[in-house]
């Protein structure tokens, strides 16, 4: 097809996928265990899980480090089912929210699959040069089961 006959690309929708793939990201670097990725991709933004807000890189990593249990295939053994996903753009501010609710799946050869928590992400976005970045993801874990081989510390719902 001529590029003068394909439809113009349409910027909302291309900023809604980025933002999802964003929101993806992050669940696929927390079930692989990369906390180096995972301080890479919040680096300029703040996380707020069950302590105090941690923003910077180097935090972060420290942060995911210090609260979850890696497995001895490098992992955590879990996956993050993320769902209703509600994603807002506002492209004349270069920003956008996201809402989605989360569901952490976790298996272990003695630990059967079963979901070990449930809850909500809040999510601000910023366009940094000419790509989206996380600003803010603000988790709240509203049902928590057996998080015993998951969290160091275990959290509770708030």
């Amino acid at each position: 097809m001529p590029a003068s006959a394909r439809p113009a690309t349409d910027p909302t929708a291309e900023s809604h996928r980025a933002v999802e793939n964003l929101i993806a990201r992050y669940a696929e670097l927390v079930d692989d265990g990369d906390f180096a990725g995972l301080g890479a991709l919040l680096a300029d933004a703040t996380f707020t899980g069950s302590g105090e807000p941690v923003r910077g890189r180097d935090a972060i990593e420290r942060m995911f480090r210090s609260t979850l249990i890696v497995h001895a295939d490098g992992t955590p053994r879990t996956q993050h089912v993320t769902t209703n996903l509600a994603v807002e753009v506002d492209e004349a501010s270069g920003t956008a929210v996201a809402r989605s609710y989360v569901t952490v799946l976790q298996a272990l050869p003695d630990f059967p699959l079963q979901p070990i928590a449930a809850g909500r992400y809040h999510d601000r976005f910023e366009l940094r040069g000419g790509q989206w970045q996380f600003a803010e993801r603000r988790v709240r874990l509203t049902l928590v089961g057996d998080v015993s081989r998951h969290l160091r510390r275990t959290a509770a719902p708030r």
